[in-house]
């Protein structure tokens, strides 16, 4: 894990099916881009948005 990465959940439409993936990133562009590596240029971004951490004392 790098410094200052964030957790962001990668909503994508795939072969006419929604899925949803976790993608470990410094930026929302950087989320962007590792998707599209790993799953190709074929599947389209709907969303991406940060994961909120809970601290628990």
């Amino acid at each position: 894990m790098k410094c200052g990465a964030k957790r962001y959940i990668v909503e994508a439409e795939r072969n006419n099916e929604k899925q949803i993936n976790s993608i470990i990133a410094r930026t929302p562009a950087e989320a962007r881009k590792k998707f599209r590596s790993t799953y190709g240029d074929q599947a389209s971004i709907i969303s991406v948005s940060e994961v909120k951490r809970r601290v628990i004392i």
